[in-house]
């Protein structure tokens, strides 16, 4: 076999059975490309979860298509090992063949403890390291640093120099491998074993991206202070160089294999640039992006090279999901730049380039976006992961109390711009930043319902059209997973006054153990908004100034809760191209969606606005049609122009997902 996948796939023909049961312990099945490969081959795949649940898919949609002597290629995949499958409701164990599969079969020769904490999407690196290497049977610690070596390009043994583990940190965490913590362990171990690490912060900056880039951070200042006065003008324990962080004050930022990255993480604002007032540079200086002056040259500047990174890396119709969120955090910085400067040039520029992205994305969505459904939760990649996620955390960790912050409508843009401000109002916020698909379409009704059921729309169609039952869903999730409704708080309608009144109202805070909150006021700055994009950033920076979001933010923290922020979608500005006429056919007639009972009517509208794209009902309720505006159209009258939400642009679709922790003060 060529790939891992293969062996899997040789056990899916179409047309020989209408239903297959696979336990899939190590969620295979669900792996982005396999999930697309499958379907592909016209296999439905849909996960065993809740019983209730699944009965309600599988008798709505289904079984009245067997009772018509319709055939299917349905795939039940269940999270449990092989023997667990007998545990099966009778009718479905009568009606299946049953197929199993586990990572220990793939690799046999690895520790299964080990590799079962790897993400699927690097078992492709890992399995044609096996095939070109052929190992014997390993342990724990041999399948360690096969993994390190093959997988991540890290050689821990081979790391000798203070260049050599900088380098080899700056991939790891640039690159957002998502390096599990018993490899992170494994690393530390074996760097330990050198005396010229042992003032490093290892165990630290190894597992963390905050921490590692926090630890850069710091020690920018001391390098330009050296670079500007010499060396030995700078002493060590100056105050103004105080380092929170143990490890050496001077890193070697000028070396050539470093430079090349420091360049990209202040435009990609992983780092800050600070004010160097004793260094002249010039305009292509590799140090000038980490340099923080008032002149307008300077944002100039950052915004013309991140045009050019991004230019470099527009992902593909091939790309993976993960790619597509990596893409859209700094495009998301690029947009914030130029929204905020407002200028016509830049704006003209970021346009043409967004037209062309959003092309090649939709059509991305159309072939992967039911991929991403069943993947599993423990790094969320779509909105009903979320509250998941939450759960998880809870079950698997000592502290029993989170927040969650839903804004309705920020876009990711939106929300590097608040991350700034945030910034400025709490230094000791520590904001873990990611992103995550919104449900399609991006109508509040339709993904603010999935984050706080932590179900796919499917599995709400009486309210689909409406938010009146979310304070109800968040509750019977949280009872699902063991909570009591007297434990769980959710109030909406938020954004303004004194966020501490608010939250005594809300929760009580020694008791109170989940919170759901809805921020509202970005949705309504949104549909006031006649000053585009543009507008849309400076009413969020006067809204953020006055300092609810970030008064919230601290008062949870201060209560102890783990405090997770996201949005339901995000925005677009858009022109009118056309209203249709459509009297009452139109169950839902949003500026840039229409929904209908029928693909007939929706066919009948589509025909008069080519502008459009009839959706297909990924995870929808029966009887739910989208008819989704592409590109910067919208469902409005010829000439207006709005910032709306509803499409599949990137902007509407992939929205922030942040942890806020307390740096130590």
């Amino acid at each position: 076999m060529s790939s891992w996948r293969g062996a899997i796939l040789s056990d899916f023909v179409p047309n020989v059975s209408k239903l297959t049961l696979v336990a899939d312990p190590d969620c295979l099945l669900t792996e982005e490309k396999l999930a697309l490969e499958l379907r592909g081959r016209g296999f439905d795949l849909i996960e065993f979860n809740d019983p209730v649940e699944f009965r309600y898919a599988y008798e709505s949609k289904y079984r009245s298509i067997w009772d018509r002597g319709e055939h299917t290629d349905l795939v039940v995949i269940l999270r449990l090992q092989d023997a667990e499958l007998e545990s099966l409701p009778y009718d479905l164990l009568q009606a299946s063949r049953k197929l199993s599969f586990n990572l220990g079969d793939l690799f046999p020769t690895f520790s299964y403890p080990v590799i079962e904490n790897l993400d699927r999407s690097l078992l492709d690196a890992l399995f044609e390291a096996q095939l070109k290497s052929s190992p014997d049977r390993m342990g724990d610690n041999a399948t360690k640093d096969f993994i390190l070596r093959h997988v991540f390009g890290i050689a821990a043994e081979l790391i000798a120099s203070e260049v050599d583990l900088f380098r080899a940190l700056l991939r790891l965490h640039y690159g957002n491998l998502q390096i599990p913590l018993m490899l992170a362990e494994r690393l530390i171990q074996v760097l330990k074993g050198h005396d010229g690490f042992s003032a490093w912060p290892l165990s630290e900056i190894v597992p963390d991206d905050e921490a590692f880039f926090a630890f850069l951070q710091e020690r920018w200042p001391v390098f330009l202070s050296r670079l500007g006065s010499g060396a030995n003008q700078v002493r060590e324990d100056s105050p103004e160089y105080r380092l929170k962080y143990l490890g050496p004050d001077h890193l070697p930022f000028d070396h050539q294999d470093i430079k090349v990255y420091v360049d990209n993480l202040f435009l990609e604002g992983k780092l800050t640039p600070v004010e160097a007032t004793d260094i002249e540079v010039d305009a292509g200086d590799w140090v000038r992006s980490g340099i923080a002056t008032s002149c307008v040259d300077d944002e100039e500047l950052r915004i013309s090279r991140l045009f050019d990174l991004v230019e470099k890396e527009l992902p593909t119709a091939e790309s993976r999901y993960s790619d597509w969120t990596a893409f859209a955090l700094k495009w998301a910085e690029l947009s914030s730049l130029v929204h905020c400067a407002n200028s016509t040039e830049h704006e003209t520029r970021l346009r043409e380039i967004g037209d062309a992205l959003n092309t090649t994305f939709a059509g991305w969505l159309a072939d992967h976006y039911s991929s991403l459904i069943n993947l599993p939760p423990t790094n969320p990649v779509m909105l009903h992961h979320v509250s998941r996620r939450l759960a998880r955390d809870i079950e698997g960790s000592g502290n029993s109390r989170t927040a969650l912050i839903v804004v309705d409508g920020l876009a990711l843009d939106q929300w590097v711009t608040i991350r700034q401000l945030l910034q400025k109002q709490d230094a000791t916020l520590v904001m873990r930043e990611s992103a995550i698909f919104a449900w399609i379409p991006t109508l509040t009704s339709v993904s603010r319902q999935s984050i706080f059921s932590g179900k796919p729309p499917l599995y709400f169609p009486s309210s689909i059209n409406s938010t009146n039952s979310e304070e109800k869903l968040w509750k019977q999730f949280w009872e699902g997973h063991g909570l009591s409704r007297l434990d769980v708080a959710y109030q909406r309608g938020l954004g303004d006054g004194d966020a501490s009144s608010v939250l005594d109202v809300v929760i009580h805070p020694g008791k109170t153990k989940v919170v759901g909150l809805v921020v509202d006021k970005v949705d309504k700055i949104m549909h006031g908004m006649q000053l585009g994009s543009a507008g849309m950033h400076n009413q969020i920076k006067q809204w953020c100034n006055a300092g609810f979001l970030s008064a919230l933010v601290g008062q949870l923290l201060d209560y102890g809760y783990d405090v997770w922020l996201t949005a339901d979608h995000g925005n677009i500005q858009c022109e009118g191209k056309g209203r249709p006429s459509e009297g009452v056919i139109a169950e839902t007639r949003g500026e840039r969606v229409r929904v209908y009972p029928t693909p007939e009517l929706r066919s009948q509208v589509a025909g008069a606005f080519p502008f459009a794209h009839e959706w297909q009902p990924v995870g929808l309720p029966a009887n739910y049609f989208p008819l989704v505006a592409g590109g910067r159209d919208a469902f409005v009258n010829p000439g207006e122009a709005i910032v709306g939400h509803g499409g599949v642009a990137i902007e509407e679709v992939i929205v922030p997902l942040v942890k806020f922790e307390r740096r130590a003060r």
